[in-house]
């Protein structure tokens, strides 16, 4: 298959790097506004493909899609001194109107793949200008939280992350929702394994973990300045499971009809993902107070997307 990147910074170059390293699309091309810059990541990616695998990479313009099976957009521009979260999503929805026009004349039927953030808000706008069913527009969402929230539990356990299955739901950012009550390690209930272990899930430890999952994200931008090796592996587990049919369940975002009382809104729940895209949405069980975030989450979502239209048809 190939496979098409619109935009090569630091979260589009990593995420090309992870996907040739996953071996499973034939060829790659990188599209950015600066094509030196797409020409820059290509070649060093390419230097580094005898070591992982054998894949045509290589920097290109729209036409060079033709025939692409998915597309990731991770193109978008940083936030101006003074400028409002507002304004910063009608300039990048301005940006993706162009690059999705663009993306669809040459290759309608691919899958959309969104990195950009605020990645919800930015997958309702492709959603929206592409005109594709939303199963075929999938914003990372939060498979990247719920991956934090299963490495802290593992951790705390002494297991491998693989074997705990909990989910981060809702906003990929400050109010997204930790499902603890349907959490589950070794097919047994989170407490029930826990308590066996010796190590009990405790209030504060629930407190601890939610911080670290919350907040990982500005712990790293504080660091180094931006994320993007965790978001370039999330989009590459992603595309992995698209192109061999996998049908895995990931926390991923898309337009939803409706959940906790809010309709038609795009976050995260636990989707199952083939070569189609989006082959169902799920529901996990959740308490009364978790389904209440859930639906605070849905509606901070909806209402700014909401808000993004009301300025962009102004």
């Amino acid at each position: 298959m190939k496979l098409g990147i619109v935009g090569t910074g630091m979260v589009g170059s990593a995420a090309a790097y992870a996907i040739a390293s996953t071996g499973v699309i034939s060829s790659l091309v990188l599209i950015d506004h600066d094509p030196a810059l797409a020409s820059a990541q290509a070649a060093d990616i390419a230097d580094a493909l005898p070591f992982i695998g054998a894949v045509s990479i290589r920097a290109g313009d729209y036409a060079d899609l033709e025939g692409a099976g998915i597309v990731v957009l991770a193109a978008g521009v940083a936030q101006k001194p003074g400028e409002s979260r507002l304004d910063l999503l009608s300039r990048n929805t301005v940006i993706f109107a162009d690059v999705i026009a663009q993306v669809q004349a040459i290759a309608p039927d691919a899958i959309l793949l969104v990195a950009t953030n605020p990645v919800d808000i930015m997958t309702a706008v492709t959603t929206k200008l592409s005109g594709l069913d939303p199963a075929r527009v999938i914003g990372s969402g939060t498979i990247l939280d719920t991956a934090r929230f299963r490495v802290n539990l593992g951790r705390h356990l002494g297991v491998s992350p693989q074997s705990v299955h909990a989910h981060v739901l809702g906003e990929h950012g400050d109010s997204e929702v930790l499902i603890w009550s349907s959490a589950e390690c070794g097919a047994m209930r989170l407490e029930v394994f826990a308590s066996q272990r010796g190590c009990p899930i405790t209030e504060s430890l629930r407190a601890d973990i939610d911080g670290a999952v919350r907040h990982a994200a500005q712990k790293i931008i504080s660091g180094k300045g931006a994320t993007w090796f965790g978001i370039g592996a999330a989009l590459a587990r992603i595309v992995r499971v698209i192109v061999l049919d996998q049908r895995e369940i990931l926390t991923v975002s898309s337009m939803t009809k409706e959940i906790a009382g809010v309709q038609n809104v795009c976050l995260s729940l636990p989707r199952i993902l083939g070569a189609g895209g989006i082959e169902e949405t799920l529901v996990p069980a959740m308490t009364q107070n978790e389904t209440t975030s859930l639906g605070e989450s849905a509606r901070l979502l909806k209402n700014a997307t909401d808000a993004l239209w009301q300025v962009r048809d102004a």
